[in-house]
């Protein structure tokens, strides 16, 4: 671990502040990271599923561990903030492979990761995080590990048990060494004060059209708002019009208040 590395992990852990949220663009390849940083990121945050697609596989465990570690190992080397990694479910069929993740993930110089439980029994998500925590641990990196619980996401269980559910399994993951918990897919704010108030751990939610804003989020108790792969999707979605646009009636109109070539250029020319 080097001393800069040593430095944005602790920086990265200092920014979960609850009412003071952590907000984060999340980044699919250099470019993207840039382009965040550049907008005034405090941290850079990948999504594994813009990670995914940029590369030709979809979401969900299906990419090789090599191509997400090429990625993140080439977004941490072209920013100077902290970058925090989602990793999926560890990329691993046990353990072992996660810790092998988590040591990838350390050399490419991330200081975070997000592990998520999906639909794995909770216990295998927390002998990952255990072994995710140890990992670190050895490697002398105060990694900051953020635990996904998707029961809202997913829809998982009974609706009426779903909040007592999420706090149980948020609970069994601090336990086994998380740092922060993150549901994503619950946007209603009752709900959310309430995790917020269950959860003792910095509470990270994700965000979009029609969610709370960050400062809204913040005062319900939140820590850390990202946006998952909403800002992949969004210009995915813009080329798609602009496909559509110059296929269809043949103009470019959709073009219009893209980044200027040379501000895109003079970003990624930047030395780090």
């Amino acid at each position: 671990m080097t001393t800069t590395q040593s430095a944005k992990a602790q920086l990265f852990r200092s920014l979960h502040t609850p009412g003071a949220p952590l907000a984060l663009a999340n980044a699919w390849d250099v470019a993207s990271a840039r382009v965040i940083e550049s907008a005034g990121a405090s941290a850079i945050a990948t999504t594994s599923a813009g990670v995914a697609w940029s590369l030709g596989s979809p979401d969900g465990d299906v990419l090789a561990r090599d191509q997400a570690l090429g990625v993140i190992s080439r977004v941490a080397a072209a920013v100077a903030v902290p970058v925090t990694a989602d990793i999926e479910g560890g990329y691993g069929q046990d353990a072992a492979e996660v810790a092998e993740t988590i040591t990838g993930v350390l050399a490419a110089g991330a200081v975070g990761v997000n592990i998520e439980d999906g639909t794995r029994a909770p216990d295998e998500l927390a002998t990952r995080l255990a072994v995710a925590r140890r990992t670190a641990e050895r490697a002398g990196v105060e990694l900051f590990l953020n635990a996904r619980v998707d029961t809202y996401l997913l829809g998982l269980g009974d609706p009426v048990t779903r909040l007592e559910e999420t706090l149980a399994r948020a609970r069994r993951y601090v336990d086994a060494g998380a740092d922060g918990i993150f549901v994503p897919g619950v946007s209603d704010t009752a709900t959310i004060a309430a995790l917020a108030e269950g959860i003792s751990v910095p509470l990270n939610v994700m965000a979009g059209p029609g969610a709370p804003s960050v400062a809204e989020l913040g005062a319900l108790g939140v820590a850390r708002v990202s946006l998952g792969p909403g800002v992949a999707q969004a210009a995915y979605a813009a080329a798609r019009r602009a496909a559509r646009e110059l296929f269809d009636t043949g103009d470019y109109d959709s073009l219009s208040g893209g980044i200027t070539f040379p501000e895109l250029n003079a970003l990624l020319s930047e030395s780090r």
